[in-house]
């Protein structure tokens, strides 16, 4: 099969070359009896030593592209829409309000840019859609319009957040499906203001009794601020068919960029607490950058793997979640991983195994595209988790 197709996002890595695996040698030829009789010829058509574990390699192989391309609605990746290269910009050295507004701003032209272009092409769905990411209430602190495009958009005030869930997407996710991501952070970020408000007023006696306080007697995570939610199309996702939603090879060169805006993030904000909200492939990207510092915790919803056996081959201080709801049509992906001489197939342990060690939280009964839907159980307790209101026992089923 032909290799990997090469990310030409700018600014990423260099496509590695997978490693190469020894091809299965035949047998070697069987000695002469004792009695010096020549050896029976073995049997042909699969009876032979080693074929019945390439046949099941290959049902295997089957099985894990056919469970994951074949349930996920959409279509293949639209054809490249052309984007202007946008303005460079410095990191982010602080999130006070004018500095954010300076940023607003710059990413908001470049959206614009990319507008006109797209119109000039022709591309009408894409700039209507890009006309709307413009909009004076849309906030941005990056955006590029090439290669699928690629945003990271804030639903808060980030100013004043002590809380951000950074919410990492997982298949055909791109500007053209850009509303689906947008829905889901702004369903995210309604649910944390309404429990942080909830929050600010209960009894004492009603806070887990382990949350820290001020000196005042609030519990610290009110204090810190209000949470904001950022929605990080930072990579080029998987289409919905094809190959390399199994494997994870644009993980591996998303994460790095990952990695990178958490640092950016927490030097513009000293003291905030970062958690990951990382749904489908997103968790496998999510996965490989989970042992950036200052990251609290990791929430992997609908995963179909990490690719690691258990939690600690994160190598992350971060607390692990994990949650599938009954509905979810990843739950029949073979959770294991098959090597072949381009790549290896799968992505390993089901996350809400025993095996793997996450914290399990209960997720309902939707679908796989459902996590983030308003009243949904998986919203809540997602929300409970970004507040650090959530223990093992703290998460509920209602």
């Amino acid at each position: 099969m032909a290799p990997q197709p090469r990310d030409v996002s700018p600014g990423s890595p260099p496509t590695a070359r997978p490693q190469d695996m020894s091809s299965p040698t035949e047998d070697p030829p069987a000695a002469p009896s004792r009695e010096g009789r020549p050896p029976a010829p073995r049997p042909r058509g699969g009876a032979g030593r080693g074929r019945p574990g390439r046949l099941r390699r290959g049902v295997l192989t089957t099985l894990v592209a056919a469970s994951v391309a074949v349930p996920v609605a959409g279509a293949a990746r639209p054809p490249a829409v052309p984007a202007p290269v946008p303005a460079p910009v410095q990191p982010l050295r602080a999130a006070g309000p004018a500095a954010l507004a300076d940023r607003y701003a710059a990413s908001r032209a470049a959206v614009r840019d990319a507008e006109r272009m797209a119109a000039t092409h022709g591309h009408l769905r894409r700039a209507a859609s890009l006309h709307a990411m413009a909009g004076p209430a849309r906030t941005f602190l990056f955006f590029d319009g090439r290669d699928g495009g690629r945003a990271a958009e804030v639903f808060g005030d980030l100013s004043r957040a002590g809380r951000v869930a950074v919410l990492v997407p997982g298949v055909d996710t791109n500007l053209d499906r850009y509303g689906r991501l947008q829905a889901g952070a702004s369903a995210l970020h309604q649910e944390l203001r309404a429990r942080s408000a909830s929050l600010a007023s209960v009894a004492s006696d009603q806070v887990l009794p382990h949350r820290p306080r001020t000196p005042s007697g609030t519990p610290a995570a009110t204090a810190a601020g209000p949470a904001a939610v950022v929605a990080w199309l930072g990579y080029r996702t998987p289409g919905t068919f094809g190959v390399e939603q199994l494997t994870a090879g644009l993980a591996e060169r998303a994460a790095p960029g990952l990695r990178r805006f958490v640092r950016e993030l927490r030097a513009a904000r000293p003291g905030v607490r970062v958690v990951l909200v990382c749904h489908s492939y997103g968790s496998v990207v999510c996965a490989r950058a989970a042992a950036e510092p200052g990251i609290s915790d990791v929430v992997l919803y609908g995963s179909p793997g990490v690719g690691a056996d258990h939690v600690s081959g994160l190598r992350t201080g971060a607390g692990v979640w994990a949650g599938r709801s009954a509905g979810d049509w990843i739950s029949v992906v073979p959770h294991t991983r098959v090597r072949l001489p381009f790549a290896a197939l799968g992505h390993g342990t089901d996350p809400v195994s025993p095996e793997f060690g996450a914290r399990v939280f209960p997720a309902g009964g939707g679908g796989h595209s459902d996590y983030l839907r308003p009243g949904s159980v998986a919203l809540a307790n997602i929300a409970r988790i970004v507040l650090g209101q959530a223990t093992d026992a703290g998460v509920r089923h209602d």
